[in-house]
């Protein structure tokens, strides 16, 4: 997988894709990564607080779609440590005429990680397993003025509008939601 460019400093990270055991096993990590960015103000389906159990139930159903082939998972770890600071989702599972496209969901990364080239790690092997996958159109969206909208228009991705109150932010604010894509 291609490396981003990473900030001095910041520390040595791993990517990777998870198998289906690994899946299953990273649910308590994956857990605290995302009780975390919601608790930071995230808008990624949750609202605050998010209960222990049910980012652990959110997660294991990731990980059933992981084991029926429906979605890929791949988490960033800091290398020694083996902590998760990050993860992101390509939901491969599309409808029967859209076999050549992916979704890109949930890409997170814990605040302690965060303007430390995790991201745009995880972005740039997400793009990786899409072209393993045979996929040549990937989409995604985020909320409109957030950080993670300027990374994806860094990245390359191409807006193609936004869709104003489209979503709350975990505090129960309405916020605007981006769409973009990229060709793979």
């Amino acid at each position: 997988m291609p490396s981003a460019e990473v900030p001095a400093g910041a520390p040595a990270v791993t990517v990777r894709r998870l198998g289906v055991n690994e899946a299953a096993a990273c649910v308590p990590a994956l857990a605290e990564v995302l009780i975390d960015c919601v608790a930071g103000g995230a808008s990624v389906s949750f609202m605050h607080p998010l209960a222990h159990d049910r980012a652990v139930a959110f997660w294991r159903g990731v990980a059933e779609g992981v084991a029926r082939g429906e979605r890929a998972l791949l988490i960033a770890e800091a290398v020694g440590s083996g902590a998760v600071l990050g993860t992101v989702q390509l939901v491969l599972a599309q409808p029967e005429n859209q076999p050549h496209r992916a979704d890109v969901a949930k890409m997170l990364v814990h605040r302690r990680a965060r303007r430390q080239g995790v991201a745009r790690q995880l972005l740039d092997a997400v793009d990786a397993v899409a072209r393993q996958e045979g996929k040549t159109l990937m989409v995604l969206d985020t909320v409109t003025g957030g950080d993670a909208e300027r990374l994806y228009a860094r990245a390359g991705w191409q807006r193609v509008g936004e869709v104003p109150g489209y979503a709350l932010m975990p505090d129960g604010a309405p916020c605007g939601t981006t769409f973009f894509y990229r060709a793979v």
